[in-house]
């Protein structure tokens, strides 16, 4: 299940961005995707749960079931967010003249933490989940940036500076959760949790 989350969610926010970028109303197809990683989630808590109380697993069983618990939840927020960036476009309706370059570059970065997030779990992969968390300054930089420009009037349209600072934002939700997501590799390994910048 949490692979297929993995894949739904990945689906998800991709489809989230390019619409965005290509001016594309997604929102009904990204919505019945997002509650269908809800639903996901719903039912690894249950699995998960069952499984603490049947087995009593212990050491590295007990940390990945509770990681799974946790990585269900960041891939049902992966959706809620792609919604929330797909939502924009009936907010704000046509945003063709709008510059999306930042946008465009973060979301890239955050397409490729998301992938290499899935990949660092599924392979226990703890250097490239360590990559993952490298990463995450890149789209909180973009984001920090724009919000700067944009608190000193260089962007005229306040249309397009609304709606790309709350696409930013979802973005850098959506890497931080891909972070957390990597973080939980060296937790299922070692039993150690990564520092938090």
């Amino acid at each position: 299940m949490i692979i297929d989350m993995g894949k739904l969610s990945d689906s998800t926010v991709s489809t989230a961005i390019d619409a965005y970028v290509q001016g594309k109303d997604m929102r009904d197809r990204i919505y019945g995707w997002s509650e269908e990683l809800r639903m996901l989630q719903d039912e690894v808590s249950e699995l998960a749960v069952e499984l603490l109380a049947r087995y009593q697993p212990v050491a590295t069983d007990l940390r990945f079931i509770k990681s799974c618990m946790e990585i269900a939840y960041g891939f049902s927020r992966f959706g809620r967010y792609a919604h929330d960036i797909s939502d924009v476009f009936g907010i704000f309706g046509d945003l063709s003249s709008c510059d999306k370059s930042s946008i465009q570059e973060a979301g890239e970065h955050t397409k490729t933490m998301i992938h290499m997030s899935i990949k660092a779990f599924n392979e226990r992969d703890v250097e490239l989940a360590n990559r993952v968390r490298k990463m995450d300054d890149i789209v909180d930089n973009i984001y920090l940036s724009f919000v700067k420009r944009a608190a000193h009037g260089t962007g005229t349209d306040l249309k397009c500076t609304v709606s790309g600072t709350l696409i930013l934002r979802y973005l850098e939700r959506i890497a931080d959760h891909a972070t957390y997501v990597s973080e939980s590799v060296l937790y299922i390994t070692s039993g150690e949790r990564s520092p938090r910048k």
